[in-house]
């Protein structure tokens, strides 16, 4: 692989963006990949609606329907993710875990690698 880590990264970033945008119906405000070892460790902020905010704030079970809906939503999408990652960066993703701050609206992705990615870019 002849590019650089902060290449992949913002390709990351890039792509994630679109597919959002194509899967979701709309973007995060901004969206920040970072390499390390095997991990491709994601955060996306602005993802959250005005309503989806209000419902949070209501009470405990708006906050966990809300945090419900969008996982089920990101999770309905996991082999196109997978595949993004694979194009990118030739590395088969072997788990992904996300969760989603109810209160700041950002979203952490973490993408577990097969073998380490940031060796092989060193």
């Amino acid at each position: 692989m002849d590019k650089s880590k902060g290449i992949i990264e913002a390709e990351i970033s890039k792509a994630l963006t679109q597919w959002e945008k194509s899967y979701l119906g709309r973007g995060s405000l901004s969206v920040k990949s970072d390499i390390l070892r095997d991990m491709i460790i994601v955060t996306l902020r602005g993802i959250l609606t005005p309503a989806e905010y209000t419902v949070c704030e209501k009470d405990k079970e708006g906050l966990l329907s809300v945090k419900r809906n969008r996982n089920s939503l990101v999770e309905s999408g996991l082999e196109e993710l997978k595949k993004i990652i694979l194009t990118l960066t030739d590395q088969e993703v072997i788990s992904f875990h996300t969760d989603i701050s109810t209160h700041t609206g950002e979203r952490v992705m973490v993408f577990k690698l097969s073998n380490n990615l940031q060796n092989k870019l060193s």
